[in-house]
């Protein structure tokens, strides 16, 4: 996955469920940097010792040792310590489940639909799972982190003495791909986590950047080839696909301005997110991409923006950017809505009732106004259409009833002794008699002229 368009450039079963092992220790240092003070103290119960599988990894420490949260980090990524991923957990979330609630809950704001997470560490539960796609977005928010990164790329970290070791001692980082020396290292690495359990085989996660594309890799169900697997990926996604910035190449935008321009707000001044990239393969421009608009917006979505570009090549999904408005109205709009507390902010079901006055509400709501009025006008022009296409079935009817009408009547009155010549002047005869005698007696034979023919 390109880390910065979202965009897969290969994949085999990447939506299968299997288990991650210690590749879970991402999400949880990513739960944990965003929720916690990384001075702060955490202190090992028996629960967080002890709770683990035996002989799976640790760092030796016992009920009572304190660190911080940012010495936690570093053994939690470098070491993949157990004891340490249950300690970092009761600590943010008072306990092991609650956080496993928290893990889902961030997997489902950053998309994931295959995966469930029961432990902040990874052991073996047939109930934590995940699937090859829905890591790489997670992998994609923690390597968008600073933090993280900070931590995931580190090689070697010292840390005080504990309770299994009596000086200072340092951790190591198991990602061979990071280390210099190792013939596995890799040009361009930025960070990676390992796993391993007999249930889940290896499980290897790598990002790496060149010439301005990053790059996530995701190994699960391994079998001793995860790292020749990894340096196959991303050799594939360097040396046949590029990244490019949208806002440098698109002029989608002015098409929309257009549409704005229709509303009466062509004071609206808005960009393309400037931050936003596609995937293309090297040989491919964006034009040779095809986009769609939508005005459908969520709080996921920045500040400021008025619509979502989404864009494809061929079937593929290879980026999105957002339309951002200038106009601080809309800015400060989206920022109070994602600032309210629970109380304050409108609960789906009463959306109408707290809607703003018409007067605050922002202004990328105006493309929806123009949506309504085109659906307007296209509903009446289909009921005009209707109504006329009845209009000439009915009377197609009635013309075809009066002519078997009169063909019936002529061929009972051709049974009857008249012949065609007469029954010529008979018509004829009424027709003048008609005509002469229509004023005096207009209402009498008033319905009668319509099929004086006859």
């Amino acid at each position: 996955m390109d880390a910065g368009s979202g965009a897969v450039l290969y994949g085999k079963n990447i939506h299968e469920r299997y288990f991650p092992a210690s590749i879970t220790k991402i999400l949880t240092a990513l739960i944990i940097i965003d929720k916690c003070n990384l001075d702060d103290t955490i202190t090992f119960s028996h629960n967080a010792v002890y709770n683990v599988e035996k002989g799976s990894t640790n760092a030796g420490y016992d009920v009572g040792d304190k660190i911080t949260v940012r010495q936690a980090l570093y053994v939690l990524l470098l070491k993949s310590a157990n004891e340490v991923a249950n300690a970092l957990a009761e600590h943010c979330a008072g306990s092991m489940d609650q956080f496993a609630v928290m893990m889902n809950e961030k997997a489902k704001e950053l998309g994931c639909l295959g995966s469930h997470f029961t432990n902040p560490s990874g052991l073996n539960d047939e109930n934590h799972y995940t699937t090859p796609y829905d890591f790489a977005l997670i992998c994609k928010a923690a390597y968008e982190n600073p933090t993280f990164v900070e931590f995931d790329s580190t090689t070697y970290y010292e840390l005080p003495a504990n309770s299994k070791n009596p000086e200072p001692f340092t951790v190591y980082c198991g990602h061979k791909m990071l280390k210099k020396n190792s013939s596995l290292y890799y040009p361009g690495i930025i960070g990676g986590k390992t796993g391993y359990t007999t249930l889940a085989g290896n499980t290897l996660v790598t990002c790496a950047e060149r010439d301005g594309m990053k790059l996530i890799a995701v190994i699960l169900n391994g079998h001793q080839t995860h790292y020749t697997d990894t340096k196959s990926l991303l050799d594939y996604g360097f040396g046949n696909f590029k990244n490019i910035k949208i806002s440098d190449y698109d002029t989608t935008y002015t098409s929309v301005q257009d549409d704005l321009n229709l509303t009466g707000n062509s004071d609206i001044v808005f960009k393309i997110d400037d931050t936003r990239s596609v995937t293309l393969p090297k040989d491919a421009a964006l034009s040779d991409a095809t986009s769609k608009i939508s005005y459908d917006l969520n709080e996921q979505d920045p500040r400021g923006a008025i619509a979502k570009i989404s864009y494809n090549y061929g079937d593929r999904s290879i980026g999105t950017t957002w339309l951002l408005s200038q106009d601080p109205a809309v800015g400060k709009n989206r920022e109070e809505l994602s600032s309210a507390t629970p109380s304050q902010a409108n609960p789906p079901d009463s959306a109408e009732k707290n809607a703003p006055p018409a007067s605050t509400v922002p202004t990328h709501h105006f493309p929806t106004v123009l949506k309504i009025v085109l659906t307007v006008v296209i509903a009446a022009a289909l009921l005009f259409g209707l109504y006329r296409l009845l209009k000439y079935l009915i009377a197609k009817k009635e013309n075809r009833e009066l002519s078997l009408a009169r063909e019936k009547r002529r061929r009972k009155r051709l049974e009857s002794g008249f012949t065609d010549d007469i029954l010529k002047d008979s018509s004829a005869s009424i027709n003048t008699y008609l005509k002469d005698t229509r004023t005096r007696k207009k209402k009498l034979f008033g319905r009668f002229k319509h099929k004086s023919r006859t």
